[in-house]
């Protein structure tokens, strides 16, 4: 049987842990398609944008309809998010709608549409962003409770797509030194020593960190692991975090 194509689809590809992840995989052979706002300045003759805006049904499935008419997409990898934290009293259920559009419906979206190549190859690849979030913490009720959904959704798809040589995880990252990061906490403030500090590890994570272990997921040899869950968090997951 022929390799795979090694074509991958990622959301939220033109910044931060996004923009980190396509690079990884440009720099693994892989024909990259990004999704996102914006338009990718990543340099490569690989590399292809695609602008969305994600939260919105219509659009996505318009985008993610031109995706797999022009790629046999065979890696998806839902990156794109965002957090709108509010306090519990401050809640607003417009913000849980656009998150649910973004975390789920989009991801749902993307793999049925990447689903017949995939099936056809009896090869897929689906890596799901959660968030070390999804086991908690203030002001995040919108953005933990979708990030959690992302791990029941994997685990359900893992089970039903296990047959056709497709396998689903999750990567969830901890407190990573991203531009979506320095929204909440304010660059080189006492806040962020005061974070870092109280990492088992000392440090926050960087973009690349999540590449790694995106990269261990959507290699074709790793076909023995499926509907796991891999926190890169420093340690976080095991202990308690305060923002």
């Amino acid at each position: 049987m022929s390799a795979p194509a090694k074509v991958a689809a990622v959301t939220g590809g033109s910044a931060g842990i996004g923009k980190a992840i396509c690079e990884d995989l440009l720099a693994q052979g892989y024909e990259v398609v990004s999704l996102a706002r914006r338009r990718s300045d990543i340099d490569h003759p690989k590399l292809h944008s695609i602008e969305v805006d994600l939260t919105e049904r219509a659009a996505t499935g318009q985008a993610v309809a031109e995706v797999v008419r022009r790629f046999d997409v065979t890696t998806v990898v839902h990156n794109a998010g965002v957090i709108r934290p509010a306090l519990l009293a401050e809640v607003k259920l417009d913000d849980l709608d656009a998150l649910v559009d973004l975390h789920l419906g989009c991801a749902i979206q993307l793999v049925q549409a990447a689903l017949p190549t995939m099936r056809a190859q009896r090869f897929g690849r689906v890596i799901l962003l959660s968030s070390r979030a999804a086991l908690g913490l203030q002001t995040r009720t919108n953005y933990s409770a979708t990030k959690a959904g992302m791990l029941g959704m994997a685990r359900t798809w893992a089970l039903e797509l296990a047959p056709d040589g497709i396998t689903v995880n999750v990567v969830a990252p901890g407190p990573i030194r991203t531009d979506m990061f320095y929204d909440v906490v304010e660059a080189g403030s006492e806040k962020e020593r005061a974070l870092a500090a109280s990492i088992p590890v000392k440090r926050l994570g960087e973009s690349a960190d999540v590449a790694r272990a995106v990269r261990f997921f959507a290699d074709p040899v790793n076909s023995f692991v499926t509907g796991q869950v891999l926190y890169v968090c420093g340690g976080t997951s095991v202990g308690s975090l305060a923002l």
